[in-house]
């Protein structure tokens, strides 16, 4: 499950948590139980979590699958995917691994030539979390503006687009934020799909993603 490092360990480090992740020497100083383990900076913890369920990671490919759809039925189509980079959210000292962003094409391939360890904010024009169970509140909004979390997080780094998958069983349902407000960290507008209908990307993305078989966790 997801845990705050810093609560259950007696961590010593030779700088903040989050220059270490974005000189990506953080995972040198954990004692990681795996490979696919996933450490971000949420709130200015660090956060260790396993890798995703496979019913999680089959909604972010259907995504995938959308996108690379319309990349062949369009040669123009702008849009490509990233999965498993972090994001160096540089204006609130955070780091996150979302599970998938898009990006234009262009930038893409400047990111992809100069090598880059970690991609930006300005670089990203969605980003796309499905919840779990051990991480859910770290992907929504905090209750009362008490708790940073990424939506906080993506909000003042002024990404255009979250696109949240909240695979709860007493939520189920697809939020696409956009409107975002740095200064108070918020998102100001929001469209709401039920698991079964078909969420609308608008503009600059035109995409269509049925969600049919998504799925609660269990």
């Amino acid at each position: 499950m997801s845990i705050a490092v810093e609560a259950h360990l007696n961590l010593v480090l030779p700088d903040t948590p989050y220059a270490l992740w974005a000189r990506g020497e953080l995972d040198g100083h954990l004692d990681l139980p795996h490979e696919r383990t996933r450490v971000e900076i949420i709130g200015g913890e660090i956060v260790v979590s396993p890798a995703p369920a496979f019913g999680h990671g089959g909604i972010v490919q259907d995504v995938v699958e959308r996108v690379t759809e319309a990349r062949l039925t369009d040669p123009a189509f702008p849009w490509r995917c990233v999965q498993g980079a972090g994001l160096d959210v540089v204006s609130v000292h955070d780091g996150y691994v979302p599970d998938l962003m898009l990006l234009d094409a262009e930038v893409f391939a400047a990111a992809r030539r100069d090598d880059v360890l970690y991609l930006v904010p300005d670089q990203v024009e969605l980003v796309l979390e499905v919840t779990s169970p051990s991480n859910a509140g770290n992907d929504r909004p905090g209750r009362d503006g008490r708790k940073r979390t990424k939506w906080a997080g993506y909000a003042r780094a002024e990404i255009p687009y979250y696109l949240l998958v909240d695979r709860d069983p007493a939520v189920a349902r697809v939020t696409l934020y956009s409107i975002p407000d740095p200064g108070a960290g918020a998102y100001l507008h929001r469209d709401v799909w039920d698991f079964g209908e078909t969420v609308r990307l608008p503009d600059p993305f035109g995409l269509d993603v049925p969600t049919a078989g998504w799925r609660p966790w269990a």
